[in-house]
């Protein structure tokens, strides 16, 4: 049996039942506390186990979120966002209710607990739930429409996948219309399955591509120190881990020291990538644009692209 505690939640699983009787009993003698069985009714989250692996998947949730904001019996779509669709605060646009727009949103929200394929345009819509308008509510729908006709995807989890530590880093420099942020993408895999994902608006502004990925590769390396120390909770041991990323120039910047005069005005917390590398604990390496997985959580992509990355995240159906 395996007990996690983060702060003021506690994750555990045991191969006997009656292990995990007896510490969901003794815990509620304890403590005041809800069970992650219930969270996972909640969420829809289902399981399903064969000799190969298991699978993910939240489709009852899925389907029941479309038909409950009426978007059952609408077109279908590819792609949860067009790559045309630059979204902004839209001051001049007409106001929509703001209830029915957080509630999708936080419906959507939920659903990204299985689907890192949505990840990114949740992210985006998320920004402007003080002051919806028409051309948000819009691109709310087309994320509901994508998963009408994809309500099936989940992530398959294979037993025979190796126990190395990937991940892959992707920034898109400037990609906010509004105050021109970049936004950080990163995946994070042991072996061949998916276990993290984040697409998040950067703190400050990068005043260069390099800039921009050279901070979203400082974020992805801190979350795979916290991941590399989860794994040695669980007694496996990690000496390293990969770091995948499309940009050279970021890549020079962390390896070269000459290049810090240049770079004083980034965040110091994020230049700690160097002291990992030289330590080889972090292997920055260059991996080719078309082959980055993480492209997928930093803007819209074409239809094909952005399929082919979904499949590469592990996602498909059941049947499939």
């Amino acid at each position: 049996m395996i007990a996690q505690v983060y702060v003021d939640d506690i994750v555990f699983g045991s191969t006997a039942k009656k292990l995990k009787d007896e510490f969901v009993e003794f815990m509620h003698s304890e403590f005041e506390m809800s069970m992650i069985g219930e969270l996972t009714y909640f969420l829809g989250l289902q399981i399903k186990q064969c000799p190969d692996g298991i699978f993910l998947n939240q489709t009852k949730y899925a389907k029941n979120m479309v038909e409950k904001f009426g978007m059952k019996s609408s077109k279908t779509v590819r792609t949860p966002l067009g790559q045309q669709d630059k979204l902004s605060k839209d001051a001049e646009g007409k106001d929509v209710d703001q209830k029915l727009y957080r509630s999708i949103i936080g419906s959507l929200l939920y659903l990204t607990a299985s689907r890192p394929d949505i990840t990114f345009c949740v992210g985006v819509c998320a920004r402007f739930q003080s002051a919806p308008k028409e051309s948000h509510l819009k691109a709310a729908k087309r994320i509901l429409r994508y998963i009408n006709g994809t309500s099936e995807l989940g992530l398959w989890y294979s037993k025979r996948s190796s126990l190395d530590l990937i991940g892959f880093t992707d920034s898109d420099w400037a990609g906010c219309c509004d105050d021109r942020k970049s936004t950080t993408g990163g995946c994070f895999y042991i072996g061949e399955n998916l276990i993290s994902w984040s697409s998040k608006k950067q703190s400050s502004i990068a005043l260069s591509t390099a800039e921009a990925e050279y901070v979203a590769a400082g974020s992805c390396c801190a979350q795979l120190l916290w991941i590399k120390q989860m794994l040695k909770d669980y007694g496996i041991e990690k000496e390293s881990f990969v770091l995948w990323c499309d940009n050279t120039s970021a890549i020079s910047i962390s390896k070269n020291p000459v290049q810090h005069g240049r770079t004083k005005h980034i965040e110091i917390r994020y230049h700690f990538i160097r002291t990992l590398m030289e330590a080889e604990v972090c292997k920055l390496q260059h991996i080719g644009t078309n082959f980055q997985k993480a492209d997928i959580f930093t803007k819209a992509l074409d239809s094909e692209r952005f399929e082919k990355l979904r499949r590469e995240l592990g996602m498909c159906s059941y049947l499939n």
